[in-house]
């Protein structure tokens, strides 16, 4: 099946059958919590009186460095929340997420922690924000107000 997906980007087989459909529900927890991560850290910093695009591109020197600090970060900087991956379909990938782990017998506390917050996040409207959004969800959390 090479010749068949090789105009989509490079196959990496990941084992058998099925096996596509965990990595692929293992890229949404990462990005989910990722997220989070970036979120709370921004909430921190900003918290302190840090400025939070300077903590962003400081952040981007070290091991926080990655691509949801990149992009969604700056996302979040900017507040530029047009959905680009809806918080509602990170709720639904993060829902299969844990109907999988609990298929496989497995406990994953981060991922139901961060599934409840962006639940939370859609079921106070915010269904169609992208999911770089969940910032403003713990802001709101935190009494903090952006004008």
């Amino acid at each position: 099946m090479q010749p068949v997906f090789a105009p989509l980007g490079q196959a990496t087989p990941v084992g058998p059958s099925g096996c596509g459909q965990l990595a692929k529900l293992a890229n949404q927890v990462i990005v989910a919590i990722t997220i989070g991560a970036v979120s709370e850290a921004f909430i921190l910093a900003g918290g302190g009186g840090a400025d939070r695009a300077q903590v962003r591109e400081a952040l981007q020197g070290g091991f926080a460095s990655s691509r949801i600090l990149t992009e969604h970060g700056q996302r979040m900087v900017d507040r530029a929340f047009e959905p680009g991956g809806p918080a509602k379909f990170q709720v639904k990938d993060l829902r299969n997420a844990l109907k999988a782990a609990e298929q496989l017998g497995l406990d994953l506390p981060i991922t139901k922690l961060i599934h409840k917050l962006f639940d939370e996040m859609v079921n106070r409207g915010k269904a169609d924000m992208d999911h770089s959004g969940l910032l403003t969800h713990l802001e709101e959390l935190n009494n903090i107000s952006f004008s």
